[in-house]
């Protein structure tokens, strides 16, 4: 397969130098709200499966952090060991939805791959059509995309963070209906939120706080008949209302 390194994460599904289609550990993790390691994880405890539908291809991918370049392994998947893999999560809305997507790419890959070659004329009328229709769908997504890409702007320019409940609120006044407990779910379900019955429950994971999404605050409660106690609150910060409000445009609404 070709180097990973020529994949966009916009682009769900390519074509190796045998003109065979493929996506990756990588595309899926981003498009199911997933960490990496743990879709990689997937396949590798399953690989006996995954290879009942051809050979599973790893390769390593250089990727910049805080303290340089470093690399990571990355598994190439076909059409079927693709549709395995996405059998195997959580069905929610955001994988869902991703399915479908998944589906059309490889779809749309595999029509490209099986057309007649053309040339001369032909080619370059194809051409000037694609590009025609690639214009006018970018113009489409511009016009339907810029009052809410200045919205998620002013969120960036917010440095204040606010309760779920609040966040589920300014959801709502933009279009996207939710609820307090419905978005908790769906942060929990995802990996952004401790799902553990536990004292820790609806705290922010590792993965979360490491990219400054959200913040927990204590408040004293004072119930009547009981002493003081400190209680933990998550918050959702400007930049973590930023992520989400772009991943929501995006399509991975919650339902």
């Amino acid at each position: 397969m070709q180097d990973i390194n020529v994949i966009s994460h916009s682009m769900l599904v390519d074509r190796d130098e045998q003109g065979n289609a493929f996506t990756t550990s990588l595309v899926i993790a981003d498009g199911t709200g997933n960490e990496h390691r743990a879709v990689l994880q997937l396949v590798k405890n399953n690989i006996k499966d995954f290879e009942e539908f051809g050979r599973v291809a790893f390769e390593m991918q250089p990727f910049k952090t805080a303290g340089g370049v470093q690399e990571r392994k990355v598994a190439l998947l076909n059409r079927e060991q693709a549709t395995l893999i996405m059998t195997y999560m959580r069905n929610n809305d955001v994988v869902r939805g991703f399915k479908k997507r998944l589906v059309r790419a490889f779809s749309e890959m595999e029509k490209r791959l099986s057309a007649p070659a053309l040339s001369g004329p032909e080619l370059v009328a194809r051409a000037l059509i694609e590009a025609q229709n690639m214009l006018e769908e970018k113009d489409h997504q511009i016009k339907e995309l810029a009052p809410k890409a200045l919205f998620a702007d002013a969120v960036a320019a917010s440095e204040g963070s606010m309760l779920i409940r609040e966040f589920a609120k300014e959801l709502c006044q933009n279009g996207y209906e939710t609820g307090e407990r419905r978005l908790y779910e769906w942060f929990r379900n995802n990996g952004y939120l401790i799902s553990a019955n536990s004292s820790d429950r609806n705290r922010p994971t590792q993965y979360s706080v490491e990219r400054g999404w959200f913040e927990v605050t204590e408040h004293v409660v004072q119930a009547a008949g009981r002493d003081p106690f400190v209680s933990p609150v998550t918050r959702i910060t400007g930049k973590g209302r930023q992520y989400f409000m772009k991943k929501l445009l995006g399509g991975d609404l919650v339902a």
